[in-house]
């Protein structure tokens, strides 16, 4: 891998990854449309540690609180009540699907699911659903002729059941095309979340399992020594510091807008793959990745 390809794909990786478009799938079809090598599951695994790194720093004192009363309450009774600490054990369970999932479909991550046709159909599936979860979020948020707003849940009202059905939408995005944001941001919207609290959790709920697989990945790199060290951690860096503007971008713009240009532009993208690759002029496979 070249450097120049490693700063177009960690800017890729930083613009793409808390956005609900899939990043692992843009990592992908940068590298198609460029006709360079698949920069393969393990290069997106740890440039996802940058831009978690950004996610810790960004959320350093609501981390930093659900840690210490996590912590705190587990030799004191009288602490598991509090929320922060209620976070903690919830960020912990909904972690357990990814997982598990993770370890057991490691293979056909690295594998059958980076087929294009795949990444495809992900992109304009999970656009449609997060279409339809953004309408229903915007019908309660506005109400209607003949209906009152909705109240919809604030992150307090979360629970073990929701935190697992967030956890498994999160799971969804092991296949590339799903995309980690838009899966549980979706999922917290059909659940009545508002959409801050939906996507606040999504950022949360994704660090333990980020930060697991970047670090696996990197044992298993430096063990195979499969991967460019230099250009690597430069996409990294620079994933860091452009996702660290896009977290802070973003959860402005959810606060007042719909997240309907990002369906338009999942379905329009999926479109496009399957044009090109039933005319012959994109593989649906991957190239040998890069090294």
């Amino acid at each position: 891998m070249s450097w120049f390809e490693s700063l177009i794909l960690g800017l890729a990786q930083g613009l793409t990854e808390f956005l609900p478009v899939s990043s692992s799938a843009h990592l992908r079809l940068t590298a198609a449309f460029s006709g360079w090598k698949d920069p393969g599951a393990a290069f997106t695994a740890i440039t996802q540690i940058g831009t978690e790194a950004a996610v810790l720093i960004y959320f350093r004192k609501d981390i930093g609180r659900i840690i210490s009363a996590w912590t705190r309450s587990l030799t004191d009774k009288a602490l598991r009540s509090d929320p922060d600490a209620r976070m903690g054990w919830l960020v912990i369970v909904g972690s357990i699907p990814i997982g598990v999932l993770g370890v057991t479909l490691k293979d056909q991550i690295e594998g059958p699911f980076r087929d294009l046709r795949i990444t495809a159909t992900m992109l304009i599936g999970m656009g449609i659903v997060l279409g339809v979860a953004d309408r229903l979020a915007a019908r309660d948020e506005s109400g209607g002729k003949h209906r009152a707003p909705k109240q919809r849940k604030a992150l307090e009202d979360l629970g073990v059941r929701d935190g697992l059905i967030y956890g498994v939408c999160q799971a969804m995005a092991l296949v590339p095309g799903v995309s980690r944001s838009g899966a549980t941001i979706s999922g917290g919207l059909f659940m009545g979340y508002k959409r801050e609290a939906a996507a606040r959790y999504s950022f949360l709920l994704a660090i333990p399992a980020v930060l697991a697989s970047g670090v696996f990945e990197l044992k298993d790199a430096t063990e195979g020594g499969h991967v460019s060290w230099g250009p690597t951690i430069f996409a990294t860096v620079i994933a860091f510091a452009v996702g660290y503007a896009v977290i802070a971008w973003f959860m402005k713009f959810i606060s007042t807008k719909s997240f309907m240009p990002f369906v338009y532009y999942r379905i329009a993208l999926g479109i496009v793959i399957i044009v090109l690759v039933s005319m012959g002029a994109l593989s649906p496979h991957a190239a040998e990745s890069a090294g």
